[in-house]
């Protein structure tokens, strides 16, 4: 048990950690981007921009990448409109403290962030499949930017992540201390199993068909 506890913490601790950043600084790649345009079109105020504005610059980012994440909650439509920004902050708030206690090297500690990261997996889930139930399959910017709609394999990811976040829950409290060598192979190997999760979008869209292309008339005789 303690090599999945440890294994748990690293797993999880990384996939909150990802979706925390995907929710409040995942825009970062746009507002880059955004800068590059401004600056091939040789405008004063891009230059100005990426001079001596860097920092509200961050800022812009920042709250671009949150009301992406409103958006995308509103998107949903499985919490009324004027819910819609003290739910988002709660799942921040949440992810924020999952992620501090599943840092803190305390046996207590561990077994709160682990109960919190299955209440938040648990709404998350309840949340896609009403959402599936209503026939809405927008993209979730879960771990940031996404093109993926929605689906059931959404739904057997957050089922397993919240089976893993209660089984070391459980067993915190009465697992002994594993031994340093053990301990760091398990967290490494949650470490790698946590980035293929958060990579589970952009995974799907490799595999998913290309959109066919318009077959353009050729030339006709005359």
């Amino acid at each position: 048990m303690e090599y999945l506890i440890a294994g748990a913490r690293a797993l999880l601790g990384l996939v909150f950690l990802v979706s925390l950043v995907g929710k409040v600084a995942g825009g970062a790649k746009e507002g880059a981007k955004d800068g590059v345009r401004g600056g091939a079109r040789g405008g004063a105020k891009a230059r100005a921009r990426r001079g001596g504005k860097g920092g509200a610059t961050r800022g812009g980012t920042r709250g671009a990448a949150f009301a992406a994440f409103l958006a995308s909650v509103r998107s949903l439509r499985v919490v009324p409109p004027a819910l819609v920004r003290p739910v988002a902050l709660t799942v921040v708030a949440g992810e924020v403290a999952v992620c501090v206690l599943l840092a803190a090297p305390a046996r207590g500690a561990t077994t709160a962030g682990l109960l919190v990261a299955a209440a938040l997996l648990t709404a998350f889930t309840a949340g896609i499949a009403a959402a599936l139930r209503r026939g809405v399959t927008a993209p979730c910017r879960c771990f940031g930017a996404s093109s993926t709609p929605l689906g059931t394999l959404h739904l057997v990811r957050n089922a397993v992540l919240c089976a893993l976040a209660l089984a070391g829950a459980l067993a915190a409290p009465t697992a002994g201390s594993a031994p340093p060598g053990g301990a760091l192979v398990a967290g490494v190997a949650g470490l790698v199993a946590g980035a293929l999760v958060t990579q589970l979008d952009h995974l799907l869209a490799l595999f998913r068909p290309l959109p066919a292309t318009p077959r353009t008339a050729g030339p006709h005789a005359h």
